[in-house]
């Protein structure tokens, strides 16, 4: 009999796979947070026969395995990050882009959530939103931001 890997349970048990390892490893490469469609749009020129619902599948046991993480976006579509490390997202209510930002967890806030509210936290994570300094650039007339879905389809990583 076969031991399952420590980390999951016999029944979440997967077996690797190359568009796995590929989504994996494309996720890590960036920094822009995409949507399992631009994943998907990404990788398809590399992975033709890559259908979104193999996207979206995978993106499930990878979330599971806690190897990517959702990220909720203001525009309501689920955004994944293959950055696991504790951080922060600044959300650009301007143009959807979510920055990562490395910044230490207030002293004590886990603390003072659990004595005022009696809430216990595993994990704490703040969203910032506002505008990103590209958007801000733009208010200023020196330049125009694409749309996320533009710079990913040219697989290039967003710069802040």
């Amino acid at each position: 009999m076969r031991e399952s890997p420590p980390d999951l349970p016999a029944t979440q048990r997967r077996h690797r796979s190359r568009q796995r390892e590929k989504i994996l490893a494309w996720l890590r490469s960036t920094d822009c947070h995409p949507t399992a469609g631009e994943i998907h749009s990404a990788l398809l020129p590399e992975m033709p026969s890559l259908s979104l619902g193999t996207v979206y599948r995978n993106l499930e046991v990878l979330v599971a395995e806690g190897t990517v993480d959702e990220v909720a976006s203001s525009g309501g579509a689920v955004r994944y990050d293959g950055n696991v490390e504790p951080h922060h997202h600044f959300h650009c209510e301007r143009c959807g882009r979510i920055l990562d930002v490395d910044l230490p967890v207030p002293r004590g806030l886990a603390r003072r959530l659990q004595r005022e509210r009696g809430l216990q936290a595993r994990r704490l994570r703040i969203d910032f939103f506002g505008s990103c300094s590209t958007c801000e650039r733009v208010e200023d007339g020196s330049k125009v931001p694409q749309p996320p879905q533009a710079r990913m389809k040219e697989g290039k990583r967003w710069a802040t």
